[in-house]
């Protein structure tokens, strides 16, 4: 299947187990691949960067703090509180530290993969033969992940709207 892929999805592909890397993950994520592609030039970048969603804001809605203070508050958690409580026991930072850099290959999890899948899927509808961004794009969307779809509901990006304009558009 990579072999239908454009460079720039190629890239894209490889950027995601950057991005996972930086973000101390172990695996790589649709939302890495998310993350990947708001560097990108081709349609799949242009298409997100039209949605008001680049990388250093999509990486900062990334951040424990800001997708789980959401959640925790429904429950009662006021976030600000555990992180004073923890720095005052453990010291500044207590909550930052990761588990330092993680080597060798990043395996896909099940929902990356049928992000991949979803992508040349997106292709074949389109009787396209050759996989962009774009496609990646309409992949990732396709999954439905949690994550994805809340950070992006965070940045005030729809993304039925998102892969629907991408859908209509033509290819690159």
């Amino acid at each position: 299947m990579f072999e239908r892929f454009t460079d720039e999805a190629r890239l894209a592909v490889v950027r995601a187990q950057e991005e996972a890397r930086q973000l101390d993950a172990s695996r790589i994520e649709p939302v890495h691949l998310l993350l990947a592609l708001t560097r990108d030039t081709g349609r799949g970048g242009t298409a997100l960067a039209a949605s008001g969603v680049d990388h250093a804001t999509l990486r900062a809605a990334l951040t424990p703090d800001a997708l789980d203070a959401d959640v925790l508050a429904a429950v009662g958690v006021d976030l600000a509180q555990v992180r004073a409580t923890t720095e005052a026991v453990f010291g500044p930072g207590a909550l930052d530290r990761g588990r330092g850099p993680v080597r060798g290959h990043l395996p896909f999890t099940d929902g990356s993969k049928r992000a991949l899948e979803e992508t040349l899927r997106a292709a074949l509808q389109r009787k396209e033969r050759r996989l962009d961004t774009g496609h990646v794009l309409l992949g990732v969307l396709a999954v439905a992940d949690p994550t994805v779809r809340r950070v992006l509901a965070r940045l005030g990006t729809d993304d039925d709207r998102l892969g629907a304009g991408l859908d209509s558009g033509p290819a690159a």
